[in-house]
């Protein structure tokens, strides 16, 4: 084990699980924190028949730096249900905004700011726990600024660890309960990247109070090299640039090279003007236009499966202060507001890339035993199906289960493969964000991946 890595699991000793002396005195604790963080309800919501807790853990005392996290516990059995942590990515976007409030939450948000049930959230099938991280992000805040200049993929995997020790300490009925992490986006740097910490932390106390078992991805910041050619190809072979486009970025362009040449950047970037004004993260559906706009198309979408402008909810609903007092959030009055992607993370250009390359990890922790499924939304430029196929050749898997089709309801819900050690699936007609688009093929996917079983073949 690396100096660092020892270093820092001396670090968090204290917070690891707890003596049986003081069992008594520290349940006692964990019952009132839990209470403390309880929802009784927030503003706008339907009744619901689980409970909620949303607060904060502080993960590193001495800057005053805090991690905002909001627990929706299962629909159903949630005391034997497992856990999965989601996490979105950016880097500097919030796990709230996305995951909870549009794609796999309980509730989503129309535009008169009330909740409204999502009928394929998440958590039928599991305890839900979304994390605003690293520092800096959503309701995640530090005392010391200098710290919004120092963030990278690192410090935010050790705090991620730092924060589930002590939530679960915390939540002490979570301790060796089945566990999961998700993610998208640049959330495939985050989730293995935590993985490993966790894999790590478990054999260095012989006891995994967080019981790993596996991880998923959706269409996920691999590996840069792989990403960056994959993406080109999908622009051309979805018709979004010219041939002419396309030939001068490969000629300029060596997708090997740690840094690209100001000629390979400048033809990237002209290569945005053959797109026009579309949704880059969703080619295929509209995009959002000013709300005075469309007013005359509101109850027209209201029936939709798919609402463009739904980002622009969240940044309205989490703004108001009733809905901050009841998620316990804000407590410490942060200079300033909410949004769904932080400025200060997501524009920072000292961000510290831990490793370029994901893939030794996924070789890791395939060794290690952990389950580990990445899914890709097809109608998605920005991190497309083409990124990641390239980026998973690489890693020469055994094919176990050859490509086929699967299905959701009484439709091809998308296409999959299953390797050793991994399970590749595309999303028919989703976007980046997968469940947003695609909501009942996305619960099929999360149902079948807990189960540790194949997609259904036929419907």
């Amino acid at each position: 084990m690396a100096r660092t890595h020892l270093f820092f699991f001396l670090l968090v000793l204290s917070s690891s699980p707890l003596s049986s002396a003081s069992t008594t005195v520290s349940s006692s604790s964990s019952s009132r924190e839990q209470e403390e963080d309880r929802i009784e309800t927030l503003p706008g919501q339907p009744k619901v028949g689980f409970s909620q807790f949303s607060g904060y853990v502080t993960v590193n005392e001495s800057h005053g730096r805090s991690l905002f996290y909001w627990l929706t516990e299962s629909s159903s059995s949630p005391h034997t249900k497992p856990l999965l942590l989601w996490l979105n990515g950016g880097p500097g976007c919030s796990s709230i905004a996305y995951g909870a409030a549009e794609e796999i939450g309980p509730f989503r948000i129309n535009r008169g700011s009330n909740l409204y049930l999502n009928s394929f959230s998440w958590n039928i099938e599991a305890n839900l726990l979304f994390l605003e991280s690293p520092v800096g992000v959503g309701f995640s805040y530090t005392n010391t600024s200098s710290d919004l200049k120092e963030l990278g993929d690192e410090r935010t995997a050790q705090e991620n660890l730092m924060f589930l020790i002590k939530w679960m300490s915390r939540f002490p009925q979570y301790q060796y309960r089945d566990f999961y992490i998700a993610g998208e986006s640049y959330a495939g740097h985050y989730v293995p990247q935590l993985a490993k910490k966790i894999n790590e932390y478990n054999k260095a106390f012989n006891k995994p109070t967080i019981n790993i078992k596996g991880f998923m991805v959706g269409n996920p910041d691999m590996d840069k090299n792989n990403d960056k050619l994959g993406t080109i190809t999908y622009w051309w072979s979805h018709a979004m640039i010219s041939d002419t486009t396309y030939n001068l970025i490969l000629r300029n362009c060596n997708f090997t090279a740690d840094i690209f040449s100001k000629e390979c950047n400048s033809s990237i970037y002209n290569a945005a003007a053959d797109f026009g004004e579309i949704d880059q993260y969703s080619i295929y559906t509209p995009k959002c236009v000013r709300m005075k706009q469309m007013r005359k198309a509101v109850l027209a979408r209201q029936t939709t499966e798919y609402d463009p402008c739904t980002e622009s909810y969240a940044d309205i609903y989490y703004n108001r202060p009733d809905v901050q007092r009841a998620m316990h959030a804000n407590q410490t009055a942060i200079p300033y507001k909410w949004t769904a992607c932080s400025d200060p993370v997501f524009n920072n250009w000292n961000w510290r890339v831990f490793d370029n390359s994901m893939l030794p990890i996924y070789k890791e922790l395939m060794e290690a035993g952990l389950r580990i499924w990445v899914y890709s939304g097809d109608t998605d430029s920005v991190i497309p199906v083409t990124a990641t196929r390239f980026s998973l050749s690489k890693l020469n898997l055994p094919v176990k289960t050859r490509w086929y089709p699967w299905y959701s309801g009484n439709q091809v819900g998308g296409r999959t493969e299953v390797y050793e050690g991994l399970t590749f699936v595309t999303v028919r007609g989703a976007g980046h964000e997968v469940p947003l688009f695609k909501p009942q093929s996305a619960l099929i996917l999360l149902k079948y991946f807990l189960a540790g079983k194949e997609l259904p073949r036929s419907y």
